[in-house]
């Protein structure tokens, strides 16, 4: 009955809540900005606001605090344009405070990019070279873009992840033909 206890099952249950959602009926994955709503529990968004409240009991601010307070934030968004985007990026920023990471840091694609570059052993990891195709695809620079997604497919081995990077490649290069 600790708060950072608390804080961590609302952070579960904020997530479990969208479980629904986050694969389509054949398995593919779908991103939050893609999601239906309509299908997250909110019956567990209640539950995790609970957990959330007992959790500000006392003193202790702890990386699974901030956390759950983002996913709330998502959670209680009723579209993705209507999150308060302000508030999340403020809720990163403490977080960074909390428990410094460089994937916390990252803030737009150009530093995003110089923060990856330094990150040692992480190119062994998709997540590494997907999150790098992601930056360097809203840089406009479609050939990084492009190897950086083919490097994350040769490293994954999910399949439902690796059909995930071949909708961003596909989905990139029709962003790119109707720039043209």
């Amino acid at each position: 009955d600790r708060p950072p206890t608390h804080a961590l099952l609302a952070l579960m249950l904020f997530h479990a809540a969208r479980s629904e959602a986050r694969t389509t009926d054949d398995g593919a994955l779908v991103l939050l900005a893609d999601q239906d709503r309509g299908r997250w529990d909110h019956r567990l968004v209640r539950l995790a606001d609970q957990h959330l409240a007992h959790a500000a009991q006392g003193d202790t601010l702890s990386p699974y605090h901030v956390q759950a307070m983002i996913a709330s934030v998502h959670a209680h968004a009723p579209d993705i344009r209507s999150t308060d985007w302000v508030r999340i990026v403020a809720l990163y920023d403490a977080l960074l405070i909390v428990a410094p990471s460089p994937v916390v840091a990252l803030i737009g694609p150009a530093v995003g990019l110089s923060a990856l570059d330094v990150l040692e052993g992480a190119d062994t990891s998709p997540y590494y070279h997907a999150a790098r195709g992601d930056l360097l695809r809203s840089l406009e620079q479609r050939a990084e873009a492009d190897a950086a997604y083919v490097q994350a497919l040769a490293l994954t081995r999910s399949p439902v992840e690796a059909e995930l990077l071949q909708r961003k490649m596909a989905q990139a290069h029709g962003a790119y033909g109707n720039a043209l």
